[in-house]
């Protein structure tokens, strides 16, 4: 259900995703091509600078305001004034409507994770995960295998440049229908996650109902970022790993890993996921299981 939020003053500066090159392949031949886009940005806080972020910069206010959510460096929507992204100084200013009081302890807690261009988690976050718990919501193997086919017709940039993650706010209906409220590429998976979050901060959009998809690998950060957006159910393209796992079962998000066509590995949440379109057994295999029945049989 969506609330109708404070919406801060902002600019529109969203650069082109990919620009277009020349490069020599194997034998030598001149090809035209296209390679990502990658800019500094540098977020200050009340002319605070706070980090540096490398990015696409296709969504470059949404990325501000969706890394502010998720590294709890401001109470809420309300407490940001403007967001002004000027690419001439390669810089994202952040005014508030009121000094953030906190906002030294939390930067005094800096943590370096795995983060593509980004790689740093401010304050006690994993603290705050303890008392989260997220809906128990159900899903089924028919609509993710639905959603997939679906989700096959983005990632743009990627098949125009490589170099770049692409995430995604998904959703299925009654009837089982996959759509998405928003897809984003960017140069590191997390800045993709902070972009979603910032489009669902924008527009009071609740998470309970919703599926995130990376292309990303899922790890603590990822998953903290989701949990804390309110998505129960998390999707990748890649692996998983252990510290992310720990903390997905911990607030009860569903993990899906390694979802490539027919295949994918369930980590987390097997008691609300539905095996209802389990692929037919190989030939070869289904082969050898008949006879070893029918020889147990015989025996």
């Amino acid at each position: 259900m969506r609330q109708t939020p404070h919406r801060p003053v902002m600019t529109a500066a969203g650069l082109k995703p990919s620009h277009a090159v020349l490069a020599w392949d194997e034998s030598g031949a001149v090809r035209e091509g296209h390679v990502a886009g990658e800019r500094p940005l540098t977020l200050y806080l009340d002319k605070r600078e706070i980090v540096t972020l490398m990015t696409l910069g296709t969504h470059p206010e949404l990325l501000v305001l969706g890394y502010l959510l998720n590294q709890r460096l401001v109470p809420g929507l309300d407490a940001i004034a403007a967001v002004q992204v000027d690419w001439d100084t390669d810089a994202a200013a952040v005014t508030t409507t009121s000094t953030i009081a906190d906002l030294d302890e939390k930067l005094s807690h800096r943590t370096v994770t795995s983060g593509c261009g980004q790689g740093t988690v401010f304050g006690r976050i994993t603290d705050q995960l303890q008392s989260l718990r997220l809906p128990a919501v159900e899903f089924r193997q028919s609509q993710l295998y639905r959603l997939l086919d679906f989700l096959n017709d983005y990632n743009e940039v990627y098949r125009r440049a490589g170099a770049v993650h692409g995430c995604a706010l998904c959703q299925v209906d009654a009837q089982g229908a996959p759509g998405t409220e928003i897809f984003v590429e960017d140069v590191g998976r997390h800045n993709a996650t902070d972009a979603i979050a910032g489009h669902m901060w924008l527009h009071g959009i609740d998470g309970a109902d919703r599926i995130f998809y990376t292309t990303g690998r899922l790890t603590s950060e990822m998953v903290i970022k989701v949990a804390q957006m309110g998505i129960p159910v998390l999707l990748s393209r890649s692996g998983v790993t252990e510290k992310g796992l720990e903390l997905a079962r911990q607030v009860g998000v569903m993990t899906i890993a390694r979802a490539k066509g027919r295949h994918f590995l369930l980590y987390e949440g097997v008691e609300r996921f539905h095996f209802d379109a389990r692929p037919a057994a190989p030939r070869a295999r289904a082969g050898r299981e008949a006879h070893r029945s029918a020889g147990e049989s015989l025996s």
